[in-house]
């Protein structure tokens, strides 16, 4: 079980989850599209640093993946606020 994780397949379901999501709103969301679109990305990004950690990727990965999803976090907020 542990090499599930620590392979980034847990991770990876997650992610095709995430995308499924993506693709459903995208097509049944409207109008509304976009912001629920923008709210899916801070938190891929906070998968993928989750993912480069688990897999021993490069800590400047990680780094680029979290220091991502705080812009995008702050853009959905913004959005969510106007």
């Amino acid at each position: 079980m542990s090499e599930w994780f620590t392979s980034g397949r847990a991770v990876d379901l997650v992610l095709v989850v995430l995308a499924l999501e993506a693709l459903l709103i995208a097509a049944f969301a409207g109008a509304r599209r976009g912001a629920l679109l923008g709210a899916l990305v801070p938190g891929l990004f906070l998968l993928l640093a989750l993912r480069a950690a688990l897999t021993g990727a490069p800590w400047p990965a990680v780094a680029l993946f979290l220091a991502l999803s705080l812009p995008a976090h702050l853009v959905d907020l913004r959005r969510r606020l106007d």
